[in-house]
């Protein structure tokens, strides 16, 4: 993993979805996203997701340690787990179990084997004092970013975990700056400005993860399009048509 210093900020900020670091593992990458373990389902959301160019831009290298946050169902852990095994270290940090998720997990134990579980509950530690290199949020802010009795530990279990220069790489439902509060969507500035009160600095975003097909307005706010689509048949083909959300994709640094 490299580790960032401030003086990259300007120049990080400037960067777009093309970000590729030299320690990146592409092929690896690429035959995670390929596996057997993965959902034909999980594999046809790549479009929306995409994983290989969000990981890249992130600067997810195969030897680092990594803490996913909250992974609820495991989209992404089926990706990070054969990428990081052998040389790195997955590590996935939850606030409650998840029954479905941890069958995932010991189902397979060729692919998730070296997965460490932590315990994300308030005020529990989720790494060694300085000894991780990454960690990656995905559509998870939203839940968490409202509340001070949720963000408040979180955020400060995530600083001491990093390693100096460590990096956190978030994804989420993105809120137009002056648009209709729709729920499930936030504001980039809001997660910025949050993550800067808790010791870290933005160093680059990309529209990677952005949708200008999504218009924010949904009667059930982002549930309404998938993979969720709460309306059930209810204007499904509207809904598919627009895919799935509007998303941010920050890159901060631990100060």
């Amino acid at each position: 993993m490299k580790h960032f210093t401030t003086g990259l900020s300007a120049l990080l900020l400037t960067i777009a979805c093309a970000t590729s670091w030299a320690g990146i593992d592409k092929a690896k990458l690429e035959q995670a996203l390929s596996g057997d373990h993965r959902p034909a389902e999980n594999k046809a959301r790549d479009q929306y997701r995409h994983p290989l160019e969000t990981l890249t831009f992130f600067g997810i290298e195969p030897d680092d340690t990594v803490v996913e946050s909250w992974p609820g169902g495991g989209w992404y852990t089926q990706v990070l787990a054969p990428y990081l095994k052998g040389d790195g270290q997955l590590i996935v940090a939850e606030p409650r179990r998840g029954d479905t998720y941890h069958q995932m997990l010991d189902a397979n134990p060729g692919v998730y084997g070296e997965v460490k579980r932590v315990d994300l509950s308030a005020g529990k530690p989720i790494a060694e004092a300085g000894s991780v290199d990454a960690i990656v949020d995905f559509r998870n802010a939203h839940n968490w970013i409202g509340s001070q009795e949720r963000y408040q530990p979180l955020l400060k279990a995530w600083h001491n975990a990093l390693k100096p220069g460590g990096i956190v790489g978030i994804v989420d439902h993105r809120r137009d700056p002056n648009g209709p509060q729709t729920r499930g969507y936030i504001t980039e500035q809001s997660v910025i400005d949050i993550m800067d009160q808790h010791g870290f600095k933005l160093l680059g975003r990309s529209e990677i993860n952005a949708n200008p097909k999504d218009t924010k307005d949904h009667p059930r706010g982002v549930w309404t399009l998938p993979p969720t689509l709460t309306l059930g048949e209810q204007d499904r083909d509207k809904y598919m048509a627009i895919g799935e959300s509007d998303r941010m994709t920050l890159l901060f640094t631990k100060k």
